[in-house]
């Protein structure tokens, strides 16, 4: 592959093998799971806002296309409740009117690419959307959580890997995480952030040297088996690693072109 993403580097770093089965030979977790489904379907719409004159029928009307869909619901979950949630953050970001995008047509997923010198490869970036927070100009990333940021959170946020990715990959130091938050009372938060110069240095140096391991073939595991914190557990390509063919068939499918996403 002559690039690199965000996705692809982080999980890289997160298990080398896993980036091995994912990448190199194609298997892909099932996307059954009612939260991912949700966030994709919820991000159109608020793109949708700044292109459509309703985005809250916009939103219902894609949501209503996986009603049927055996999706698996978590911690409460429905799809009637998910539903509701989505309208009441939609009016709530209209009504909040602090989001400003100039072209509806071009400053969403806008992309960015920049070259990593020792593996003479390129990290490529897809930036969900370039515009105007609070009347500042900034990078802005949405998120859809359950839960929200701490109120004191400070310059914590500075630190998120992410958000540093696509500063670094901009070149442009002010970022916004909107999180829209699905609980009983939903809420929106408009976390800005200013990232160093200095901190793209040192990521440009771990993301080449990542890179350059990925491209040598090191694809090593990186166990979680040791407790309490065993990330192997959770992780659905055990049955690969464990050779179990009902773990497999039960958690991932196999596909013959891929497709890499930012």
């Amino acid at each position: 592959m002559d690039h690199y993403s965000y996705t692809q580097l982080s999980t890289y770093l997160q298990c080398p093998l896993k980036y091995k089965y994912h990448y190199l030979e194609g298997w892909q977790e099932m996307e059954d799971k009612a939260s991912l489904i949700f966030g994709r379907v919820f991000q159109r719409s608020v793109e949708a806002q700044y292109q459509v004159a309703d985005s809250v029928r916009f939103f219902c009307e894609d949501w209503g296309r996986v009603k049927d869909m055996p999706l698996e619901y978590m911690n409460g979950d429905s799809w009637e409740k998910m539903l509701e949630q989505g309208q009441q953050l939609l009016e709530q970001f209209r009504e909040d009117r602090r989001v400003l995008i100039e072209d509806g047509r071009t400053d969403f997923q806008v992309k960015f690419r920049r070259p990593l010198p020792l593996s003479q490869k390129h990290f490529l970036a897809y930036v969900d959307a370039v515009g105007y927070v609070d009347g500042r100009h900034c990078l802005i990333e949405w998120k859809t959580t359950t839960q929200s940021y701490p109120e004191n959170l400070g310059r914590v946020l500075e630190l998120d890997p992410q958000l540093v990715c696509y500063s670094w990959a901009a070149q442009t130091q002010q970022v916004c995480l909107v999180n829209f938050v699905r609980k009983k009372q939903v809420e929106i938060q408009y976390l800005r952030a200013r990232i160093r110069k200095r901190q793209w240095k040192a990521l440009e140096e771990t993301l080449d040297l990542l890179a350059s391991e990925a491209e040598a073939g090191h694809f090593y595991p990186r166990s979680g088996i040791r407790y309490p914190n065993n990330q192997c557990l959770n992780c659905a390509y055990l049955g690969l690693c464990l050779r179990k063919k009902a773990l497999v068939e039960e958690n991932l499918v196999k596909v013959e072109e891929l497709v890499v996403h930012g």
